[in-house]
């Protein structure tokens, strides 16, 4: 927004330092995948820029690291785990997070403060404790070391971005909409999916694109409850870190980065489209 004319000369230097200030901190978030990019396309096995590619000679540059990483079998199989694992997941998430959260946004349901804080405190815990935990309990059940196992932790660390997304969405929803259509005769469910469902659509997928990064992207809970057929690529890419140092790794990560970046966008449609939606901004 541009400044009045009649700004005084603080408020005119605050306006500019606010700007050098927020760009700072985005050059200070941005600048490790400034690295990592480039990087994933160096011709030779090494984490640092060659004197080829500092001349930006073609010939310091190759697609060898992605080849690798769409091509072995070792990085093919934990890409197929994690897509076998997230969506899963996600899906039961969703599920369970868009019940919570409309449960809860109604006004007859007691305790909703202390509901809603132990449903959203596996954001809230730190990862390793909820990652312990999960493990005494779930070897307990005999589901440690299985594929259901990951799948319903993942979805436990999504439930609260669900809650959160939906609940926002159902802030603004106007409850005379589903008091209309029972006095028409519809009954609870369809008034759900006819109604309300279509109205917070935009923040169930925003809870939904939220739960799937997080699954896939989570390491800690799937070292623990994991087995090594449940390997998944962050898990890959810990081990290749750890034990092993393969370039590959930063084929990998700029493939997170680019399906992060693509989710993030599709977010901020949802976002925009929510709040026309609800008259917030213009069509």
């Amino acid at each position: 927004m541009a400044l009045p004319s009649y700004a005084s000369t603080g408020q005119r230097v605050w306006h500019y330092a606010f700007r050098v200030i927020c760009g700072l901190i985005l050059f200070y978030l941005i600048a490790p995948l400034l690295v990592v990019v480039p990087l994933s396309f160096n011709a030779q096995d090494f984490f640092t820029f060659t004197p080829e590619m500092l001349r930006l000679d073609p010939a310091g540059y190759s697609l060898e690291h992605y080849r690798d990483f769409f091509t072995n079998v070792d990085w093919q199989g934990p890409l197929w785990n994690s897509l076998a694992i997230a969506p899963v997941a996600t899906l039961l998430a969703v599920a369970l997070g868009t019940l919570a959260a409309v449960g809860l946004s109604q006004s007859h349901v007691p305790f909703k403060r202390a509901i809603m804080a132990i449903l959203i405190s596996p954001m809230i815990v730190p990862l390793i404790i909820s990652a312990a935990g999960m493990y005494f309990f779930y070897s307990r059940i005999g589901l440690q070391g299985t594929y259901w196992g990951v799948v319903l932790a993942h979805a436990a660390l999504g439930i609260p971005f669900v809650i959160i997304t939906v609940t926002a969405t159902l802030v603004g929803f106007d409850k005379s909409l589903t008091r209309a259509a029972a006095s028409l005769g519809a009954g609870p469910m369809r008034t759900f999916w006819t109604v309300q469902m279509p109205l917070i659509l935009p923040g169930v997928i925003s809870g939904a694109l939220f739960a799937f990064i997080t699954s896939f992207d989570e390491v800690v809970v799937v070292m623990f409850l994991g087995a090594a057929g449940q390997k998944t690529l962050p898990w890959q890419m810990f081990i290749g870190l750890r034990e092993q140092i393969s370039p590959t790794i930063l084929a990998a990560a700029t493939v997170l980065i680019a399906v992060s970046i693509l989710l993030l966008a599709a977010l901020e449609l949802l976002r925009r489209r929510n709040e026309r939606l609800r008259g917030l901004t213009p069509n």
